[in-house]
This record gives C-alpha cells, structure tokens and sequence, in this order.
C-alpha cells in the first residue's frame, strides 16, 4: 500500500527524486539535475507512476542543484502544490537557480526553466523549522532534522497513516561535527524505513578528520605561497566555500599560516550573507564569532571578486582564491583555471566530491591537456603544469565510517535500509558490508537492506 518509486539518483550521484506513495497521497521527496551532462539530466519523470497532476507535496532536503534544480521545472509542467524546505533552504535556493539561468544564458546552454519558473516554485514554497510537525497530505505528517550537510539542510521524517509506517530520508548528511556545522540528528520519534546516501560509501572511503583536513590544506598553502604561486580552490558557492574559508582564517589567526589575501569569486559573497542571517543553524563557534564582532565572513583580508579583475587577482601574488563551480563544470573557476595553468608555482586543490564526467574528476584522473574558450570565442588547449591536490575531509557528507555510525546509532533502528545517492560499486560495498555476518552480529542489527535501481519501486507496506 506505500511504494517508493526511484526517480533519480539510485545507483549514481546526482539528479535526487524519490516518489513516495500512499493510496491517498503522493508525495516528491527531492528533485534535482545531474549537472554533468544533458541526456541524463533530469529525473525520470516520465515514468507511468509519476504524474505531476497528481503530486500531493514536494520536500526540498537542501539547496544543491542535484537535490533542488528541477524544482521550478515541475511549476513549468504545471505542478500547482506546496513545496517544503527550511528557511535557510529557500533563501539559498533562489540564489542558485537565478544563479543556474546567468550561468546557462553566459555559456549558451540548454534553459530547463525560465525566471518565471523560478518565480512559482519560490511563492508555492513554505519554511519550517527543524522539529516543527507539519501535515502534508492525506495521513502524511512531515519533520525536517538537522542534516549537518550545508546550512538549512535536513533530514526528512514522514509519518503516513495512523502509524502505519514511518520513514526517515537523508538526502545528503554529515554525521559528524564541522567548524560550520552541528552533526546530523539521529534520533526520531519512530522509525522503519531508512533511506540513505551512500556517496562515501566505499570500503576505502575513510576521510581524515576536518583538523586534519586543514593542516594538509595550510602545508599545499605554505609549499605555494613560499614559490609565489597562487592556490586555487574550486568550491561548491553552498557549504563547501564557507567550511575551507572558516578553516583558512582560523588557520591564519592561530599563526599556523601567514595572513595572505584570500579572493571569493561567483556567488559565494551572497551565499555567506544567508549564513549570517540564520546564525542559529550554524555552530556555537561561528554563531559566536558573528555575535562577537569577529565575523570570520567580512574578514579584511577576504575580498569579493566581480568577474572583471580575474588577470588583476591572479598577478596578486601568494594569494589563494576560491571560485565556483566546485566540479569545473563551468563558472569563474575556468578563468581563473585557463590563465594559470600553466604555472608550475600555482597549485590547484579539490576539497569535494568529484562526480563522475566532470572535469574535476578527469582531472584527478591524470588529465593534464585542457581545452579552453577564450574570450575571442576561440579554443585554446593549454597544459596543466599547476600542482593538483585533493583534499579530503572538508566534504558534508558522512564517509564509510560515518555512515555506518548513523546507522548504528539511529533510534529507533529502522528494519529496512534503503540505500541511494552513490556509485553503484559503492552501494554494492557498504550493502555487504551491512548484511555481513560480523556486522550484524557485532552490533546486533537485522537489516533488509535494498539497493534498487533507477525507475524501480519498492512496496515497503
């Protein structure tokens, strides 16, 4: 009688969309796009299941465009119902998808939806609070948790029925402590089903800690600015930006790094204005450093960059600069990539997740000769003699070890575990390991574990 139907990100990452059906009601939860390339883009919402006319409610776990870009899409197909997500969420949502339409009129890509699109999701949205009960359909009662992904982010709880199934859903999480952030919650009121990102989900996927992280980041800093070079740090504008810039200024008040000038590029300035508006979603450390005038987002050694002084910027040397987009799908970081490859003094450094296709990951994977548009509208191929380094540890998800914690800790435990939002090795590593028997006897859980595949449906009553 309740089936979860697998519209996007089962067995990959990205393009996030689950169907939850009830006989009364059907809810999204998600509903984002693979930014990586367009013939898989989108959600299957051409499945028969879905059908927008049909669509009771639509939960928004947090503002990254692979949980939230086909948002204003579902408006454009004429969806006329409520969407839900935190407060934070819906500031932040805005200023990626106005985002999104610049980017895609500047580098002449496909529009999915129109600013009016835009318009209709954000005047449809309504903002609760974590903890706070809401009913969104027939028999289904909705709480958002703290997640500890970006700001604002949560973990969905649904109640459908009189008790007749509770069902808690990840989205992305973070169950552990960052500068930034408080941990993800795990404990709800009741619970049978869990869904669950597995995008760390690896058997070798043990991130070092966030301290660590750090350390390593201020060495390739130190190595950098002591040539004269430039470190350049593609970042995600939502989370990631915010979590290295605390990390570096923290890293040059405590002497461990010299004070070098730091240069944000490309939406991340607005993105840190949200965080200071919503202190209380954030850590007892940052909410206290904004109440006490230390402000580590108006810092005077961080200067916002507007696109028109990129060769100025990088002339300014040592200096690190932070430019989006984080995967090098497009946005400033290109530029800033395109004038410095070439610069064996400068260093390049990934601080998140790489998904597949991009061409961060091609990066990583050993690419070394890139081909650029300059601003003739010429292409220009240019080797990459810039150190690259990948951080990890400043990432908001959970890794392996995490992610098996928040299962062993959730209360109550859930009999059924649904695993989503990872590479298909990944989910097929941590689903054995979680029905081993050293695991279910160690800590004595019994779990059903499933890891469908795009387009299939689960009954889970």
């Amino acid at each position: 009688r309740v089936r979860i139907v697998a519209l996007g990100s089962f067995q990959e990452v990205g393009r996030s969309a689950i169907l939850l059906q009830t006989p009364e009601a059907n809810i999204l939860l998600d509903a984002g796009i693979k930014p990586t390339n367009e013939q898989d883009e989108l959600p299957l919402f051409d499945l028969p299941e879905f059908d927008v006319d049909l669509l009771d409610a639509v939960v928004i776990t947090h503002a990254h465009l692979d949980h939230c870009g086909a948002l204003p899409l579902l408006y454009k197909y004429g969806y006329k119902g409520p969407v839900y997500m935190t407060e934070p969420t819906l500031h932040l949502a805005k200023l990626l998808f106005e985002d999104y339409l610049k980017v895609s009129s500047r580098e002449g890509k496909r529009e999915l939806f129109s600013a009016r699109d835009v318009n209709s999701a954000l005047l449809h949205a309504y903002t609760i609070s974590y903890g706070e009960v809401t009913d969104i359909a027939p028999g289904v009662r909705l709480t958002l948790y703290r997640a500890g992904h970006i700001l604002g982010s949560a973990i969905v709880h649904l109640h459908v029925g009189e008790g007749l199934i509770n069902a808690v859903y990840t989205g992305d999480m973070k169950f552990a402590k960052t500068m930034l952030l408080d941990p993800a919650n795990s404990k709800f009121p009741r619970a049978e089903v869990l869904i669950m990102e597995s995008t760390y989900g690896g058997r070798n996927d043990v991130l070092p800690s966030e301290d660590d992280a750090r350390l390593e980041l201020a060495k390739i800093v130190r190595d950098t600015a002591e040539k004269g070079g430039v470190v350049l740090i593609p970042v995600l504008a939502i989370g990631r930006a915010q979590e290295v810039l605390i990390g570096l200024l923290d890293l040059m008040k405590r002497g461990v790094l010299p004070q070098l000038p730091i240069f944000i590029e490309g939406m991340v300035d607005e993105v840190s204005a949200v965080h200071m508006t919503f202190p209380e979603y954030l850590s007892a450390e940052v909410r206290n450093l904004i109440y006490n005038d230390e402000n580590p987002f108006t810092a005077e050694n961080v200067h916002v960059i507007h696109g028109e002084e990129r060769e100025e910027v990088v002339s300014k040397r040592p200096a690190i600069i932070l430019a989006t987009s984080g995967m090098l799908t497009g946005g400033p970081v290109l530029d800033y990539l395109r004038i410095l490859a070439g610069d064996g003094n400068s260093s390049l450094v990934f601080v998140s997740y790489q998904a597949e296709g991009t061409l961060g990951r091609r990066i990583l994977q050993g690419l070394r000769k890139l081909t650029f548009t300059d601003h003739s509208g010429k292409m220009v191929t240019v080797e990459l003699q810039m150190r690259v380094f990948r951080v990890e540890g400043f990432s908001g998800h959970s890794d392996r070890k995490q992610l098996e914690n928040f299962v062993r800790r959730m209360e109550p435990s859930p009999k059924l575990l649904i695993l989503n939002h990872g590479e298909s090795g990944k989910i097929a590593e941590l689903r054995s390991y979680f029905l081993s028997e050293w695991f279910r006897k160690k800590f004595n859980l019994n779990l059903e574990v499933l890891t469908p595949k795009n387009a299939e449906a689960i009954r889970i009553v």
